[in-house]
């Protein structure tokens, strides 16, 4: 009797558990082929572009696949940089300022407001 409500407990419990997803999988082509056909697909006006011809340049001696990753995560971070810097350029031309000093010796930020003329201070 005992056997039997646990197994009605523990099959009661099992429907409350959540169900496993199947896991999505994203097939990045890493070849010069996979990257015209893919370029073609999300911008068919421009197509595919490389007028450095930097997919071909087997890179470290890598290989075309290696090549085309490493170009593909530099220009995700470099993306990135640039839009960091896009916002520090931003937040200093609008006068935003730390509302502490710039030093322990109580030394305040610059007060100009431009950009371009903080880079030439």
């Amino acid at each position: 009797m005992k056997l039997a409500i646990l197994s009605l407990l523990l099959g009661s419990a099992s429907a409350f558990a959540p169900a496993m997803a199947p896991k999505a999988t994203s097939a990045l082509g890493e070849t010069v082929s996979d990257l015209e056909t893919l370029s073609k697909k999300l911008n068919p006006i421009v197509g595919y572009y490389d007028p450095l011809d930097l997919s071909n340049a087997n890179l470290w001696g890598l290989g075309d696949e290696m090549t085309v990753g490493f170009i593909r995560e530099a220009e995700i971070k470099h993306g990135r940089i640039a839009m960091f810097a896009f916002v520090g350029y931003i937040v200093h031309a609008n006068g935003i300022r730390w509302p502490w000093p710039m030093t322990l010796e109580g030394d305040a930020f610059p007060t100009v407001t431009s950009p371009p003329e903080a880079w030439d201070a």
